[in-house]
């Protein structure tokens, strides 16, 4: 019995965040890969809307919200059956979204508008709409409610949105076509990338200033290639991963010192990833080899890849 019992703890004392399932949005297969966390498999493809992109859970976990570009629609989707359960409205080209801390409202960002649509989920009706700058496209709302920030592509800028008067209060330049936001442990700072400019930009919420400037430099890739997109931190918040984009790497940095402290080759044009609840994986869309790169993040390592559907864009992950 004692030994039953000792070799069932271990077994699960070695048991990865697999209770997990990770869900791929595929931009040009018009799909949703589902890829079972334990096995490393993919496990179902959905059809979905047209150019699918930005993916999020439902506060509860039990529905997936995606961006359907091409569809102008942010569709609802059932976790346990992959049925769409509703299309709501969102102004044109939704490229990617936020939820609200109360789960209640999305804000969806509208490249052909050029404005921030808030979407009330029961109603699925459109709340307002703001202008923002032009082609909007990463969204984060701060942990406390009471900003939402858009990224301007055109104007590398970020806009700060004040939900007590629903106006653009603020503007912050950032580095050239910033594409993701993503607000580190605390709400006090956020990070926001930019594509073209090869940096990140890490923003005071309480002056809304940068005060550090990221810059990357893979062994061995040309200047241009550096391409940041998407953002994650570790659970503990020490740890940034930021994917490189036509570099082909993700890079890992220090969130405190904002020192680089590694690069990982992963699959081709890199864009989205997301790192598991218990921070010991992560998962990264491969937008030109159809394919998602597993990491294991003690060793940083890329011990599995994983096939997807047609130019993975962005990544899910569910306990």
């Amino acid at each position: 019995m004692r030994q039953l019992s000792l070799a069932l703890a271990l077994s699960l004392a070695a048991a990865p965040a697999a209770a997990s399932t990770v869900y791929v949005s595929n931009e040009r297969g018009n799909t949703l890969t589902v890829i079972d966390a334990a096995t490393l498999q993919p496990v179902a493809t959905w059809p979905v809307g047209k150019r699918p992109r930005g993916i999020l859970l439902s506060r509860d976990g039990k529905r997936i919200y995606l961006c359907a570009s091409d569809e102008n629609a942010v569709q609802v989707i059932d976790r346990t059956t992959g049925k769409v359960l509703a299309d709501l409205p969102s102004g044109e080209d939704p490229e990617q979204f936020a939820l609200s801390p109360d789960g209640k409202t999305l804000f969806a960002a509208n490249e052909r508008d050029a404005a921030v649509t808030a979407i009330d989920i029961a109603k699925a009706a459109v709340a307002f709409q703001i202008p923002v700058g032009v082609e909007p496209e990463g969204m984060a709302v701060s942990p406390d409610g009471r900003f939402v920030l858009s990224t301007s592509e055109t104007d590398s800028q970020v806009h700060w949105i004040d939900l007590a008067t629903k106006q653009d209060v603020a503007q912050t330049t950032v580095g050239l076509r910033p594409r993701h936001a993503e607000f580190a442990a605390g709400g006090k700072e956020v990070w926001v990338s930019a594509e073209i400019g090869g940096t990140v930009s890490v923003i005071d919420m309480g002056t809304r200033q940068v005060t550090a400037t990221i810059a990357f430099q893979p062994p061995g890739v040309p200047a241009d290639k550096v391409m940041p997109v998407g953002i994650d931190f570790t659970p503990d918040g020490k740890t940034a991963l930021v994917s490189l984009g036509r570099a082909n790497q993700v890079a890992f940095v220090d969130v405190a010192s904002r020192k680089v402290t590694g690069y990982l080759p992963v699959g081709q044009r890199v864009w989205h990833l997301a790192i598991t609840p218990d921070g010991s994986r992560a998962f990264t869309a491969n937008g030109l080899t159809n394919d998602v790169s597993v990491i294991d993040l003690a060793q940083r390592k890329v011990i599995a890849t994983v096939p997807a559907g047609r130019a993975p864009w962005g990544v899910a992950i569910a306990p």
